[in-house]
């Protein structure tokens, strides 16, 4: 500490014994609340602490955590660069500070943030997994590959690291050693709460002809619509098949061929000898890159309600092709990691303002939970009227294309066979693999990539130049 620090300190009150004994009373008070979740709390006691000790470093990078926490980002990066310039030799501190640049979208400066961590204190597992984190949303998997098996290597058996290790090996398109590594997400706090203890166990791709196995659903609507793909081919082993899927899937999955059951988790399952999360079903079935089950559709609309739309839409006079839009997903709010990956992938109706001015199309809105579109937005949108995803199959079953962000509606229409054009943030979840413009998993798909972190308009221009060549003008 400086002279001018002592001197704040000494008008702020904060020297003496009482002065110390308060400080250490309440910062330890602080830091139990904290872990107990307590964050109101703990916010107000390290702020009780910086009253009487400005320059108290840990208070500093705690209230900047708590910041983060609740979702005051600029707060926090303000906060824990402040506890730097005071004690810059703290590795945790840089380390969280690379957390907010990384949620950001600041990614160099996050991993000069881990990097100056680690020289702080080379063997730091958790800055060796966080600097894995962001060099895998810089598109550098292999890298980030090396972080978490050094980090791993330290002796580090959590299992956030394990799992970011899955994304990374699969973002890379190694899938063997990605799907074992996937299997630790039944440890993680986002996943543990969801793991199913059933006394039967799970199957792992074992000879079992006759035995009945239930396939259950994790994770979002986008997953299951991706995997559930894997119950065909658990069926054409010989299996006797029971999906179990979200309510809102129910209708739309009672089509997938072999199946014999669709339950819903709200529903006791039938009887059954086996069991196998939906994601773990490659794993089971030994799915390489090469081994991609990619034959569509595997996902059909009901014909009757397809041809009830077929008649609806054909209004009188209408020409060209009719182009399905979604442009945001989930916010996912109570998931704050889960939330800012929703808000990357995410793109504002405004900014596809140029796919309108192509002239000769036909829009139509696939987005279920935004506000009404706006009116000078050429969009027709039946959405409301949607209560299940096999009245959205029947709609699209009626589009010639489909351009989405990655959400549920881009996996659906993939799903039936459908043209869809994918607009990917610059970090992509890990199944677009790397450097890729097409898709092993649904060859119909076309992906469109950010070229630099938060930037829609090159990816809206270069969509808009295809979409005039679709439509020939």
């Amino acid at each position: 500490m400086n002279r001018k620090q002592r001197r704040a300190e000494t008008k702020s009150g904060g020297t003496g014994a009482a002065a110390s004994s308060a400080v250490q009373r309440l910062f330890a008070a602080g830091l139990r609340q904290h872990r107990a979740g307590r964050i109101d709390e703990a916010e107000r006691s390290f702020l009780q602490v910086l009253a009487i000790r400005p320059h108290h470093t840990d208070s500093l990078h705690l209230l900047g955590v708590i910041a983060y926490q609740t979702g005051r980002h600029d707060l926090a990066v303000d906060l824990i660069s402040k506890a730097i310039a005071i004690n810059p030799g703290e590795a945790s501190a840089h380390s969280n500070l690379g957390n907010l640049f990384l949620h950001q979208g600041r990614l160099d400066e996050a991993v000069a943030s881990y990097r100056r961590a680690i020289g702080l204190r080379p063997n730091f597992p958790t800055a060796l997994n966080n600097l894995g984190n962001a060099l895998r949303a810089r598109q550098a998997p292999d890298e980030a590959v090396a972080c978490y098996r050094q980090a791993i290597d330290l002796g580090s058996d959590d299992p956030e690291t394990h799992y970011n290790l899955a994304m990374a090996l699969l973002a890379r398109g190694d899938m063997e050693a990605g799907w074992e590594e996937h299997e630790w997400r039944w440890r993680t706090q986002q996943f543990i709460a969801a793991r199913r203890d059933f006394t039967q166990p799970q199957w792992r791709g074992e000879a079992a002809q006759g035995r009945t196995l239930l396939i259950h659903a994790e994770q979002g609507y986008g997953d299951t619509l991706h995997f559930c793909r894997y119950a065909t081919l658990a069926a054409a082993r010989g299996l006797r098949v029971i999906v179990e899927t979200p309510k809102p899937l129910e209708r739309l999955l009672r089509g997938l061929s072999g199946v014999d059951q669709v339950v819903t988790p709200a529903e006791a399952p039938p009887e059954f000898d086996l069991h196998c999360p939906m994601l773990s079903m490659p794993l089971a079935l030994g799915t390489t890159i090469e081994t991609i089950p990619g034959q569509m559709p595997y996902l059909y609309a009901d014909p009757a309600q397809v041809e009830a739309w077929r008649i609806r839409l054909a209004g009188p006079g209408e020409r060209g092709p009719r182009i399905g839009l979604a442009w945001a997903g989930d916010p996912r709010k109570h998931l704050l990691s889960a939330a800012a990956v929703a808000r990357r992938r995410s793109v504002g109706l405004g900014a596809l303002a140029p796919l309108f001015e192509v002239s000769g199309l036909n829009f139509v809105s696939l987005q279920k939970d935004d506000p009404a579109p706006p009116g000078r937005f050429p969009l027709t949108d039946f959405m409301e009227e949607m209560e299940d995803f096999a009245d959205t199959a029947a709609l699209v079953a009626n589009l010639d294309l489909i351009i989405s962000i990655d959400t549920s509606v881009a996996h659906l229409a993939a799903a039936l066979g459908k043209p869809v054009w994918l607009l990917n943030c610059f970090d992509p979840c890990w199944r677009w693999l790397v450097g890729r413009r097409d898709s092993p998993w649904y060859p119909t798909v076309r992906l469109y990539r950010q070229l630099r972190p938060g930037d829609w308009n090159s990816v809206v221009a270069e969509v808009a130049d295809d979409l005039r060549s679709l439509a020939g003008v």
